[in-house]
């Protein structure tokens, strides 16, 4: 009986539920903090990256396909469906989730668009976009922009020091010539600015249903919830680097990178706050039906966001898989480990 009322969507635990999206969103500022940690930019840790992004994603599959999906599953037949047209609309609602994240990967390209044509001049262009959505806001970290320059370009800049696109100048190429230095330097640092705010906007947007998947797993069960807010977490503190580094850069201002990151999170305790709206819109008795439906686009939407971002990421900064996959399987089995826990 205790084991049906803890699978049992409840309102009672919305403000856990706030309380989980809302550090999962502000780890950007994990992430964004090393602009205040000078020998930190030069991010020489990649493998730990890789191994996180690895492991994020092993949880978020397993409990997407086998805890979420099948509360989709519950709702529906608790609504007085058939096990058969149970399974059929929770797998509807699954492919629904991912096409609707899908959706959400493309306009993220259009807002991202413009800012991977802001590599200095004289750096040879790289092959960078992964057509595969909101991974492309991670890649700045492996270019010649920002992250690990050959020629120590990332290093940070002091308050009184020239920028790092000041830095480059010397390296501007064939490209620059007949343009004032000081004409160069204002549009490198236009562009890292550009960038970087590109970068905030566009983690904005696929931050959202991360809010709502978290928000709505939440209301069913704590435990669950607390675990994707985990494993969003991990892969937010890259993003909030990739969103500071860029604009610190360009404006030379901890503090105004280390904000514009922390905004980039704000969107999931919204995306968390129109998952409570619609739950409170229908009453305390919400039709059954309406959970196997959110849980069900839920399941999906935490599917893409693993396929379309964290193992594209992951693979970028390794490139051999000597982290990715195994983090990915180990995720994985530290999930099944729980929840074989739960059920004793």
């Amino acid at each position: 009986m205790a084991e049906e009322e803890a699978g049992t969507p409840s309102l009672d635990n919305a403000g856990i539920g706030f309380a989980l999206v809302t550090a999962a969103g502000l780890s950007t500022a994990i992430g964004a903090a090393v602009v205040y940690i000078k020998p930190m930019v030069r991010l020489e840790r990649k493998p730990i990256l890789a191994a996180g992004l690895g492991f994020s994603g092993g949880v978020m599959l397993y409990v997407s396909f086998i805890e979420i999906f099948t509360k989709s599953m519950d709702s529906f037949q608790n609504d007085g469906k058939s096990p058969k047209d149970a399974y059929f609309s929770a797998t509807l609602c699954l492919f629904c989730g991912m096409l609707m994240l899908r959706l959400i990967a493309l306009c993220v390209h259009k807002i991202d668009a413009g800012h991977h044509n802001t590599c200095a001049e004289g750096e040879a262009e790289q092959p960078i976009r992964s057509n595969m959505g909101t991974s492309d806001i991670h890649v700045e970290m492996d270019s010649g922009v920002v992250g690990q320059g050959a020629e120590g370009a990332a290093t940070a800049p002091t308050d009184d020091a020239p920028t790092a696109s000041s830095a480059k100048e010397g390296a501007g190429g064939a490209g620059g010539a007949g343009v004032k230095p000081e004409d160069r330097t204002a549009e490198k640092d236009k562009q890292l600015e550009q960038m970087g705010l590109n970068t905030a906007a566009a983690i904005a947007i696929h931050n959202f249903p991360e809010g709502l998947a978290t928000f709505v797993a939440t209301l069913a069960d704590p435990r669950i919830g607390a675990t994707l807010a985990v494993a969003i977490a991990i892969h937010n503190i890259p993003e909030g680097l990739c969103v500071a580094l860029p604009i610190y850069y360009a404006k030379n201002n901890r503090h105004i990178a280390f904000l514009w990151a922390l905004f980039s999170g704000i969107s999931e305790p919204i995306g968390a706050f129109i998952g409570w709206a619609v739950v409170k819109a229908t009453g305390d008795d919400m039709n059954q039906n309406i959970y196997g439906v959110l849980f069900g686009l839920v399941a999906g939407m935490m599917i893409m966001i693993v396929l379309l971002e964290l193992l594209p990421t992951g693979y970028r900064y390794d490139p051999q898989d000597r982290y990715v996959t195994n983090s990915l399987v180990f995720g994985m089995l530290v999930m099944a480990a729980s929840l074989c826990l739960f059920q004793l």
